[in-house]
């Protein structure tokens, strides 16, 4: 297996595990229609109260991968587990050829990783620190993606953020100093939750869009989507998907040792090839 293939493998896992997906018949379109926020500020505060109410969480899934190589398609089917401690920590493992660790994604505060052992999915390790970008680049997106789909969605300044209504959703748009798109939140209103949210290059083409659907209550006013959507759109067209239907959720009372086993980075050892993320770029290391 070459390099060029290590990195197409790596980069649709990272899309498919950072934006789970749900199976097309879970989704719904909403029929109704409600009013809008009257501002980005009162948006954006709803969706960040949603974030702080979110607890420390369990979850577990099957999960159905999609992604090309070259012209041919391949599809596998991944068994997940899944802990999240907001608003920085998250750890997922994906049982991938009989390895119920072959497939491993983390973050704490400051930093993120992923772990593909089978040689089939390419035997590497990617790192990186949030401090050095965390910018979607080679690998497209991040395990913030991830903690974004659970709940956890920006709401910081509004003054990076516009505000328009499109029929059910009110779209939070934010952009950068060029005024070009980083990302787009579409947010229905009769219950103000996200449904999707769709990220940028730096060249303001949609590179992933995440569908979120099926909330259900993971504690008591505290609702978590079961089925997430992602789609990885590449340039040529093809469109690389991961789907995941949550079977459990439920809120997880965390010991310092399981926190520190699920969330401090462990040292990349036993793997054929090792990357730092570092602005986006994959980097060897020697």
């Amino acid at each position: 297996m070459n390099h060029q293939r290590n990195h197409g493998l790596a980069f649709v896992f990272f899309a498919a595990i950072v934006v789970l997906a749900g199976c097309d018949s879970h989704r719904q379109t909403p029929t109704r229609i409600c009013p809008g926020k009257a501002s980005v500020a009162e948006a954006l505060s709803v969706l960040g109260s949603r974030s702080q109410d979110l607890v420390p969480l369990k979850a577990s899934g099957q999960c159905v991968l999609e992604y090309h190589e070259g012209k041919k398609k391949h599809k596998e089917n991944v068994a997940i587990k899944l802990w999240m401690s907001p608003p920085f920590e998250i750890y997922l493992q994906g049982d991938v050829a009989f390895n119920p660790r072959g497939l491993v994604l983390g973050s704490n505060e400051r930093e993120f990783w992923l772990a593909l052992k089978p040689k089939e999915i390419g035997n590497s390790f990617y790192w990186g620190k949030w401090a050095d970008g965390s910018n979607l680049g080679d690998l497209r997106i991040s395990p913030k993606v991830l903690l974004e789909a659970l709940g956890i969605v920006e709401a910081e300044d509004s003054e990076n953020w516009s505000l328009s209504n499109e029929g059910a959703f009110d779209v939070l748009t934010k952009r950068d100093g060029r005024g070009e798109p980083i990302k787009r939140v579409h947010v229905y209103c009769c219950d103000y939750r996200v449904r999707k949210i769709e990220y940028f290059d730096d060249d303001g083409r949609a590179v992933v869009a995440v569908e979120l659907d099926e909330y259900r209550e993971a504690q008591k006013g505290v609702l978590i989507p079961r089925t997430v959507k992602i789609i990885s759109l590449n340039r040529d067209g093809a469109e690389d998907s991961f789907g995941l239907d949550l079977k459990s959720v439920k809120p997880a009372d965390l010991s310092q040792k399981q926190r520190e086993f699920l969330f401090d980075r462990p040292e990349p050892r036993g793997f054929e090839h090792i990357y730092q993320i570092v602005g986006g770029r994959v980097v060897p290391e020697e």
